[in-house]
């Protein structure tokens, strides 16, 4: 009965990950794109997670994520078409794009049929999550966190600051800080 379970949330995760790939090109909002495109990621990291890859499956996932945030953010901020939520064309070159994604679509699904897949897994070494965070991050853990944290901080800030109300009301009325004490009242 496992065995059932697994194979239907890989289905599951599978076709997810499929039908939100083709909603990133059919959608008309780039914003709604960034998050189909997280959602088919989101949906490749736990097929890895489910393949016994935990570590590059929630790699995966948390940079996909961090990445469409950011990209969100980005275009919220900085297109002229208001949060990237009016229509627009997310594919151009169509005969191209469509001639190109079926003909790799077909090489991708044909290789099963035509590779030879061992027929039983392969060890798996005990402290393979450790060793390959140490082959990617080395030493440097420490700072990659620390320089995230300092990213997010400055996107944050630099948000802060963009915004039209400041800390003290509209920009427009000259935002001006408050007084210590409220009016009428007398130091005594």
């Amino acid at each position: 009965m496992n065995g059932l379970i697994t194979d239907g949330v890989f289905w599951l995760f599978a076709v997810g990950s499929v039908v939100t790939a083709f909603r990133v090109f059919r959608t008309d909002s780039m914003m709604r794109a960034a998050f189909f495109l997280l959602a088919s990621f989101a949906g490749v990291g736990g097929i890895l997670a489910l393949l016994g890859a935990e570590f590059l499956g929630m790699v995966l996932i948390l940079m996909m994520a961090g990445e469409m945030l950011v990209m969100a953010i980005v275009m919220v901020m900085f297109m002229m078409n208001p949060a990237g939520l009016n229509p627009m064309w997310m594919v151009h070159q169509h005969r191209v794009a469509v001639v190109a994604g079926a003909g790799s679509f077909l090489a991708l699904a044909s290789l099963p049929f035509v590779v030879d897949l061992p027929d039983r897994p392969a060890p798996r070494p005990e402290e393979a999550t450790a060793e390959l965070g140490t082959e990617l991050l080395g030493g440097s853990m420490l700072v990659f966190q620390t320089a995230g944290v300092t990213l997010l901080s400055a996107m944050i800030g630099a948000v802060v600051i963009a915004h039209r109300n400041g800390r003290f009301g509209e920009a427009e009325q000259g935002s001006l800080e408050p007084a210590l004490e409220p009016p009428g009242e007398e130091k005594g």
